[in-house]
């Protein structure tokens, strides 16, 4: 389908949603008019009473002329100045793609590359070109793959793709703001009508009587009608919409293919789910560890550091490429599966250029480590900007560290303030404590609870699952057991870790370990062991716990 044709076909899909608020009104008009005729003037006041409210959307709907701008994508715009042989590459690639070259390039902290353009009248005339590429997504690919990237997003502006959604995007955007006030509308009505019911509900229990159940069954029905009429239309839209897209990416891919490489295109499909996944555990794992505790990697690391996991599980990462995910088609999905767009690629002719030579697509960049904190300033919230930074191995244990003493803190406070062999903390109070010899006094209050054996009384106050809960007899006493060598290993270890005698240890390539202090790995299972048998012996613990 033509550009033309596309833009024929958006149109008229933008028009049917003003069509299908007319009819609406106009049925709500009709049913004004026949209570008017025939009903009784309550019933008659009533139905012009709900006929304004449901016209009241529509209305709204119909007159939302303009389309909100995104301000979500934001970025660094970078010169030809700054970026010369970035430029000096789309500008090649947009040339043999066919189309005008972007008039701005934005560096961004996604894993991701998109264009977008600032059409005029409804996408009819064209305007601000914008690409938008995501560090993260350099740092993953070679030179080759990044080229065949950026010319699949330029095949977009050479098909029109980015004019023309404009309008296709207006429609979804006033289908599904009308759709939201109909179940906002809904959802206040059951709201109003529960607070009725439990009212009167409340009234009936002071006057001793039984209270009914509430009962909104049926409540704000009208309203749920009139958003599943427009949801429905709007799943007809993404139907008729959605299946250009699949078309448009296909054709992206197949224009990348002739400019950059079969083989290359084909790698670089292969390769973005692996980077994907991969970003998403670098974020969660790494980070933000320590974004609860005020804590962020260095300046720059926070959206760079993602290339130091990608060359450290390099051999790791070439394995998910064989695979691809299975991704289940449907008619809403906006890009075809991976799979069907490496199958369709990977199928044509040898084009020779399988040999060609290759490095990171950082080269293209003049100053990454420039770029890296320009973004992570552009993009970051200012309270994050404000967070302590740490180099990677101090971040890990201090985060690592933090997160144990939080998840201790139940547990310490079931144990209540330290007494016993802790009792010289009153000399001058728990206050003028630091952390660590805090910890270690209610370490000692835990086996002090031991010794005297009322320790089992603190499994009550600890989370337990389903069937620890459930159980009775020697399965209860083997679960709590269990429940409380694990709470006491883990408040060890962190008093171990807060005092500096074990450290968490950094790594790109392994999940983050505890270096414990020498003997202490052979000594301490069987200290715990020890220390919650039938007959308890402390002994062991609290000589670990004193030495170094």
């Amino acid at each position: 389908m033509g550009a033309t044709l596309r833009a024929l076909r958006a149109l008229v899909l933008l028009a049917g949603f003003h069509l299908l608020g007319l009819l609406l009104l106009a049925l709500l008009g009709a049913l004004d008019w026949v209570a008017w005729r025939w009903a009784p003037a309550v019933w008659a006041l009533k139905t012009y009473a709900v006929s304004l409210l449901l016209a009241v959307p529509v209305v709204r709907g119909m007159l939302m002329l303009r389309t909100p701008r995104d301000e979500g994508v934001g970025g660094v715009p970078v010169t030809e100045a700054e970026e010369p042989r970035l430029w000096a590459a789309v500008r090649e690639l947009a040339a043999l793609v066919g189309t005008r070259a972007p008039d701005e390039i934005r560096l961004t902290a996604d894993m991701n590359a998109a264009v977008t353009e600032d059409a005029r009248l409804l996408g009819l005339l064209g305007g601000t070109r914008r690409l938008y590429l995501g560090l993260p997504l350099v740092a993953g690919l070679s030179e080759a793959r990044l080229r065949a990237v950026l010319a699949h997003e330029l095949g977009h502006y050479a098909h029109s793709d980015t004019r023309l959604s404009g309008i296709t995007e207006r429609s979804r955007l006033h289908v599904a703001r009308t759709v939201e006030r109909f179940e906002e509308k809904a959802g206040l009505k059951v709201a109003r009508e529960r607070a009725r019911q439990e009212r009167k509900s409340a009234r009936r229990v002071a006057k001793g009587r039984t209270a009914r159940k509430v009962d909104t069954t049926g409540v704000g029905l009208t309203y749920r009608v009139m958003a599943r009429i427009y949801t429905e239309y709007g799943r007809f839209s993404l139907r008729a919409t959605l299946s250009d897209s699949r078309r448009q990416e296909s054709a992206a891919d197949l224009a990348a293919a002739r400019i950059a490489g079969r083989d290359a295109t084909a790698s670089a499909l292969r390769a973005l789910p692996a980077l994907d996944a991969a970003h998403e555990f670098y974020l969660n794992a790494y980070a933000t560890l320590g974004v609860e505790f005020g804590m962020l990697p260095p300046r720059g690391e926070v959206f760079g550091g993602v290339r130091h996991l990608l060359e450290a599980r390099a051999e790791e990462l070439a394995g998910t490429h064989v695979e691809l995910p299975a991704e289940p088609a449907t008619p809403y999905d906006s890009h075809p599966p991976t799979a069907e767009r490496v199958a369709t690629i990977e199928s044509l002719p040898d084009d020779g250029r399988a040999a060609e030579a290759d490095r990171p697509a950082f080269a293209l960049l003049a100053s990454p480590e420039k770029a890296l904190p320009e973004v992570e300033d552009a993009t970051l919230a200012p309270e994050a900007l404000r967070m302590r930074r740490l180099d990677w191995p101090d971040l890990v244990h201090e985060a690592m560290t933090a997160r144990y003493v939080r998840d201790t803190e139940e547990l310490r406070e079931a144990l209540g303030e330290p007494t016993g062999a802790a009792g010289a903390a009153g000399l001058y109070g728990l206050d003028g404590l630091d952390q660590a010899e805090r910890l270690r006094l209610e370490v000692e209050a835990f086996l002090d609870a031991v010794d005297a054996g009322t320790v089992w009384g603190l499994v009550d106050r600890l989370p337990q699952s389903e069937e620890a809960a459930a159980a009775t007899g020697r399965a209860a006493r083997e679960f709590a057991r269990s429940s409380l060598r694990r709470e006491l290993a883990r408040l060890l270890t962190t008093v171990l870790a807060v005092d500096g005698r074990a450290r968490w240890q950094f790594s790109w390539s392994a999940p983050t370990s505890l270096l414990l202090p020498d003997g202490y790995a052979e000594e301490l299972p069987a200290a715990l062991d020890a220390a919650i048998a039938d007959r308890p012996d402390t002994e062991r613990l609290r000589t670990l716990l004193a030495a170094g």
